[in-house]
């Protein structure tokens, strides 16, 4: 079986510097990484997660290791995008692509107008050529796939050339989703709703695929895939600027509150999710929640620092308590202190986000 990479290390990861540097632990000493992906992956680089890294080709590099991949849940997750041109070649080449198996790679990173697209296909038989760009998805909760998990004012402008294209001819994209388990695909409209608008006028102009794939410890290349659909339906009827949101806040002290016919109720020092729900202008409420400080049915801080991340970094913690204030649900998380409690993990807060995110 061809393999992607030789001589895999593993490692735990210990937090990102900045988009292409983190620090991981390997052989008990703490490494400065590269990171060949420049998306968010909040969703995948929890401290403590196993890592899949190669050693610097360049000996005299400040990093002296590169991020190849991470698990979770099990199983592994390719994050080099450098790589994803290689895995598409690999794919179409032998003929794992349904709908392109009479196709072959004819150029990598073809130029067309002021766009350069990865590959160039071509059809030996009828001479047909056409671009194709591809992308990697790593964002996805237990069964849904959605990119891009960052803006990408890039990605849309390939869309919407590829789109142009298309209206005369033929154009393809491949989203190559680093998770077997997917099994639908959307354009994630919550992070960046310009380039799920331009997919949606564009769907039916594209030759899209997305492409779920398993990887093995060894990163094997895939001996097969499973292509995802979506769903037009849920685009036009959720696509816009309304949904629900969380909010991670911190409550400095111990404080009483008086809520309503509940009378008097002690909220103690700690991170809160406050979740909420907009029918319209949600973008514009979320900006109103990141600038003011605001109460919130309770007297509690929102700072402007706080992110999912630092929710993400709390070790052993817990959902302590649950409010119910209508039509609200807020959850506190504190540290664990009796084991007899009956609390749910930190770590599922990242799935309910998931799963509001990908309704």
């Amino acid at each position: 079986m061809k393999k992607l990479y030789g001589n895999i290390v593993t490692g735990a990861f210990v937090m990102r510097m900045n988009r292409f540097v983190i620090h991981a632990e390997i052989d008990g000493r703490i490494e400065i990484c590269h990171m060949p992906n420049p998306g968010r992956m909040r969703e995948l680089l929890f401290p403590g997660v196993k890592m899949y890294l190669v050693k610097s080709r360049n000996p005299l590099s400040r990093t002296a290791y590169r991020v190849i991949g991470v698990e979770r849940d099990g199983e592994v997750i390719l994050l080099d995008t450098s790589k994803c041109n290689d895995v598409a070649h690999y794919l179409v080449s032998h003929h794992l692509i349904a709908g392109w198996e009479e196709y072959s790679v004819v150029q990598r990173e073809v130029t067309m107008g002021d766009s350069r697209f990865d590959l160039l296909l071509g059809n030996e038989t009828t001479g047909e050529v056409f671009p194709v760009e591809v992308k990697s998805c790593t964002l996805f909760g237990e069964k849904g796939a959605m990119f891009p998990d960052a803006v990408t004012a890039r990605g849309k402008k390939h869309v919407d050339h590829l789109g142009q294209i298309g209206q005369i001819g033929r154009a393809g994209i491949l989203i190559l989703v680093q998770w077997n388990r997917a099994e639908w695909f959307l354009p994630d409209f919550h992070t960046d709703i310009e380039f799920a608008k331009a997919f949606r006028v564009n769907m039916e102009r594209i030759d899209w695929k997305v492409a779920a794939l398993h990887w093995t410890p060894e990163f094997d290349y895939p001996d097969h895939v499973k292509l995802l659909p979506t769903s037009i339906k849920v685009l036009d009827e959720e696509m816009g600027n309304c949904g629900d949101y969380l909010l991670i806040l911190y409550l400095d002290k111990d404080k009483l509150v008086e809520i309503g016919t509940k009378g008097i109720m002690n909220f103690p020092q700690g991170y809160y999710v406050y979740i909420g729900s907009a029918k319209r202008n949600l973008e514009q409420r979320i900006r109103r929640h990141r600038h003011l400080r605001k109460s919130i049915g309770i007297l509690i801080t929102y700072g402007r620092s706080l992110s999912l991340s630092v929710l993400f970094r709390l070790e052993q913690s817990a959902i302590l308590n649950i409010f119910w204030q209508r039509p609200y649900l807020i959850l506190q998380i504190g540290k664990l202190k009796d084991s007899a409690v009956r609390t749910v993990p930190v770590n599922l807060i990242c799935s309910v986000f998931m799963r509001i995110r990908c309704i």
